[in-house]
């Protein structure tokens, strides 16, 4: 405990704790002290002397011990040690983003550690923390779009949303446009002057009330920059199904839509990517991150509390206790 609050402390004058040096002097005077006032006599008789209490030899150096302990801390006191708080206040102009994120059946493919689904949540969760001004909104999507979380400057919130996501909680299927759609309707009434959309997904248009091109429309209409990415690798990749023996795994075809994910991205001022594996995936995020920065302010400053009172308070108690053992209990007679 004493290490811990140790730790957060500051001396506004630690020069002075050179000061606690002089404490192994004092030991050594007082000992050399004690030694010379140490004296013997030759008498006849005991009779006329009383034994000295055995309790009062156990305690004759505690008035010492309690005056050594009353200046150290007292030099403690003096070289000010005060706890110390920072504090870092973020202002700035933010941008409202929705990720956009496919959660069909196919996203449950291995070629991505542990799979597509899991490594999507992990890297949506880090983008979160780094845009520490932004709001942010997630709309998860299969053969239907779902608002998984409003745009909402509640981080914490908002990643409890992204690791809940699951596969199957939606009809199955892949409706791109169905799923954009939504998103510029939870971006539409932003009055921020940068509105983004990060659409992620793994196949091609299948269904959905609304085309692709019908959605990319609306968000050049609402100046909504949409960034897509094309997640799986090149080829096939390992997918497992649940059947009555249990869990059977199957090479299945990797199809991803990039003509239509190209023109999404270009004709609303955003980019297309391809991720092929976990790093390249969180490295197109990170580039995200970079390319969409926010006009961020920060100031730190720190705030100090003076802790020499308990030590001060201590210091008159020890002198207190000191006085009365050396003027009472161990008072010589005349």
């Amino acid at each position: 405990m004493l290490n811990e609050w140790y730790q957060h402390i500051v001396f506004a004058y630690p020069y002075l704790l050179w000061l606690l040096l002089l404490l192994p002097m004092l030991i050594g005077w007082y000992l050399l002290k004690s030694k010379q006032s140490t004296s013997s006599i030759t008498i006849s008789s005991l009779s006329t002397h009383k034994k000295q209490s055995a309790a009062k030899n156990v305690i004759r150096h505690l008035p010492f011990v309690l005056r050594l302990l009353s200046v150290g801390l007292l030099i403690i006191a003096i070289a000010r040690p005060q706890s110390r708080s920072n504090e870092e206040r973020i202002e700035g102009e933010g941008i409202d983003i929705v990720l956009c994120m496919d959660v069909s059946g196919s996203m449950l493919a291995e070629d991505f550690a542990p799979n597509r689904l899991e490594a999507m949540k992990k890297v949506a969760a880090d983008f979160v923390d780094a845009r520490k001004t932004d709001r942010i909104g997630l709309v998860i999507f299969s053969g239907e779009p779902f608002t998984q979380c409003p745009i909402t400057t509640d981080h914490a919130a908002l990643k409890s949303q992204i690791y809940a996501v699951r596969s199957g909680i939606l009809q199955d299927g892949t409706a791109i446009g169905s799923g954009l759609a939504t998103s510029v309707e939870r971006l539409k009434k932003s009055k921020s002057k940068t509105k983004i959309i990060i659409l992620l997904t793994d196949g091609e248009n299948n269904g959905g009330l609304i085309p692709p091109s019908t959605a990319k429309e609306i968000a050049k209409a609402f100046s909504i920059k949409v960034y897509t990415i094309g997640m799986g690798t090149e080829g096939y990749a390992s997918m497992p199904q649940q059947t009555n023996a249990g869990v059977v795994r199957s090479m299945e075809k990797v199809n991803i839509d990039e003509k239509l994910l190209r023109e999404i991205a270009n004709e609303t001022g955003g980019s297309y990517f391809r991720a092929k594996d976990n790093e390249s995936l969180s490295t197109i995020y990170t580039e995200i991150d970079q390319l969409e920065k926010s006009k961020i302010e920060t100031s730190s400053f720190a705030r100090y509390a003076e802790e020499f009172y308990p030590l001060a308070i201590a210091v008159v108690l020890l002198l207190l206790i000191e006085a009365w053992l050396r003027y009472k209990t161990l008072r010589k007679l005349p």
